[in-house]
């Protein structure tokens, strides 16, 4: 790929985030960093893998999911353009804590951790938007937890559809049922009865 195209992109994409990232923090990053390409339905890392290596979505989207007990799969979180992935390392796990699959054809920046924290702490601004993003985090954990202890599955659906309108639309229903805890019929049901009640 072209490197003034990817830094013209990854400016827009954290310039979309309020991050005000520079294009020479941009290149140093894109300097250390590969670029893969996924198909859709392709496992990007496995739980207990090396967690060596994060990555940030450029294009299309990606889930990480755990596997119980009993052979379930349930969606832990979602990550669209501008999304980070395989990121258990950048929060100081060796291994991976998850699986990520591609949920789309999909192109993500990979790059090595300490890389990548090296830069951050050399970079004052990049610093701020790292600070930036573990507090997104932290909101986002308190958020699914909330959810889960104060919100019925239909409450669930709505601030999912509130907080992710454009996610939504592009993520299939099986998916967005094991990040609600639901099965897929039990979310058509709470869909139709939407409709239903509009």
């Amino acid at each position: 790929m072209d490197k003034a195209y990817l830094i013209k992109q990854l400016k827009a994409l954290t310039d979309g985030f309020s991050l005000g990232i520079t294009e020479d923090t941009i290149s140093k990053a894109i300097g250390f960093s590969r670029f893969k390409v996924y198909s859709k339905g392709e496992i990007i890392a496995r739980t207990g893998d090396k967690a060596s290596s994060a990555g940030l979505v450029i294009s299309g989207m990606v889930r990480s999911y755990y596997v119980d007990r009993e052979g379930n799969d349930i969606t832990q979180y979602f990550a669209a353009e501008g999304g980070w992935c395989i990121d258990s390392g950048m929060i100081g796990f060796e291994e991976m804590q998850a699986n990520w699959e591609a949920i789309e054809d999909t192109t993500v920046m990979l790059f090595d951790v300490r890389d990548m924290k090296e830069l951050i702490c050399s970079d004052e601004q990049l610093k701020d938007a790292w600070i930036s993003v573990l507090e997104s985090g932290m909101r986002y954990k308190v958020y699914r937890e909330n959810g889960f202890l104060m919100e019925n599955a239909t409450e669930r659906y709505i601030s999912f559809r509130k907080r992710y309108p454009r996610l939504s639309e592009r993520i299939q229903l099986r998916y967005i049922a094991t990040y609600l805890g639901v099965k897929p019929e039990s979310l058509s049901r709470i869909r139709s009865s939407m409709k239903e009640d509009a």
